[in-house]
């Protein structure tokens, strides 16, 4: 389980990054930074040929700053804590909080990254990861940060519980367009994890994701409901429209729980045939048992999808 639990119920998927993982980011983020050095340097040194040798090492200075300083910063600050590297490792820098960082906190992870990785050639930020917990160097430390996995290995998914049996339709007129993505998949991690969590934390964040839901939405929370049971029952009511929505735009399935395009007829009995006459000298034979009907629809095995109740 991850170690971040924050009021929004993002950072309960995240898990800290460790040093490997790291370290590869980091060294893909050098040479791409190398690489841009090196070549705007040969640009200079073809354009300023004519300068004296103060102003060319004043250029020099400027442009390892310019370059190999303030472009992590300027990446990270962009990307909300994702550069190549992290990119291509499924990594982010993120808040203690588990929010994405801002300008300051990537200028005080450059600035101090310079003297753990840059002249120590990384020893100090190898030295600060192993020693601490969560995998946070030094510049991690001072900026308030942590480096979290995007991407990992896929689980069970969890069962959200569905709401008591009286709130089915409470909130059929809701408006949920406005909603994003994010806020869903909170709700629903925070509804598969809640008796995991203290009660106390687990009770502070389904008021905040109740009232961000509610602010959403443009109807306040029912003050006969607990924060818990009206995000259980708008998640419902977010699945059954999804269900309706993939079954026909009529509504609702058949009562023989299958989409409409699996409903079988019923098959009409077939009647018997009648008795042709026995030509003389040959065996009679027994008449044939009418067809049994085809078994109904609720005789034949389920198709996996379950309606919400």
């Amino acid at each position: 389980m991850s170690e971040l639990v924050t009021g929004e119920a993002v950072a309960l998927e995240l898990r800290p990054a460790k040093l490997p993982s790291r370290a590869l980011a980091v060294l893909l983020d050098l040479v791409v930074a190398v690489v841009a050095y090196v070549v705007v340097m040969m640009v200079l040194a073809v354009s300023t040929a004519s300068l004296d040798e103060a102003a060319q090492l004043a250029l020099s200075i400027a442009t390892f700053l310019l370059v190999l300083v303030g472009g992590p910063i300027a990446v990270e600050t962009l990307s909300h804590g994702r550069s190549l590297g992290k990119l291509a490792c499924g990594l982010r820098v993120v808040r203690d909080d588990g929010g994405p960082i801002r300008f300051r906190h990537a200028l005080v992870r450059g600035a101090i990254g310079v003297v753990e990785i840059l002249m120590t050639f990384g020893v100090v930020a190898c030295v600060a990861s192993l020693v601490s917990a969560r995998g946070r160097r030094l510049g991690d430390v001072f900026a308030g940060t942590l480096v979290v996995r995007e991407r990992i290995p896929a689980g069970r998914t969890g069962f959200v519980p569905p709401p008591p049996p009286w709130l089915a339709g409470r909130f059929a007129g809701l408006d949920l367009s406005a909603v994003p993505d994010g806020l869903w998949l909170a709700v629903r991690q925070y509804l598969t994890r809640m008796q995991q969590l203290d009660p106390q934390v687990a009770a502070g964040m389904a008021q905040r994701l109740a009232a961000d839901l509610a602010e959403r939405t443009g109807t306040p929370v029912p003050g006969d409901l607990p924060p818990a049971a009206f995000l259980a029952a708008v998640v419902h009511e977010r699945q059954s429209r999804e269900a309706r929505q993939a079954f026909g735009a009529g509504g609702g399935m058949p009562s023989d729980g299958l989409a409409p395009s699996m409903a079988v007829p019923a098959v009409q009995p077939v009647a018997a045939p009648a008795a042709r006459p026995v030509a003389h000298g040959s065996t009679p034979q027994p008449p044939r048992a009418p067809l049994a009907p085809e078994p109904q629809a609720a005789d034949r095995p389920v198709t996996g999808f379950a309606p919400p109740a």
